[in-house]
């Protein structure tokens, strides 16, 4: 009867330390932020969808960003592309805490 509850209070702090670890984890990768190449290779997959790339840039460094009352930084990037023979570019922004993009828009 004692080695049953032994097994019992065994089993019961392992599964406890078994959701602990996966709480802690996941809220691990929900902090972790995206980085500058992380985010840049987004936006290539999504642009090569459409057509083949000719270039592109991403700024290492996090710029602030005001508008209206909304403040984060972001990061901003640029594709290069042919499109119907002439070489077109975008710029994007990107919030750099979540990678979302949130402007794209022709040069």
């Amino acid at each position: 009867m004692h080695k049953q509850i032994q097994y019992g209070g065994l089993l019961a702090v392992g599964m406890a330390g078994l959701a602990g670890g996966f709480s802690v984890g996941g809220l691990l990768k929900r902090l972790r932020r995206p980085t500058p190449n992380q985010i840049l290779n987004q936006v290539k997959r999504a642009f090569l969808k459409e057509a083949p790339i000719e270039g592109s840039w991403i700024e290492m460094k996090k710029a602030p960003l005001q508008k209206f009352a909304l403040r984060t930084d972001v990061y901003y990037g640029g594709i290069t592309r042919y499109e119907d023979g002439q070489l077109v570019q975008y710029e994007f922004l990107a919030d750099a805490n979540t990678g979302s993009i949130l402007d794209i828009y022709r040069l």
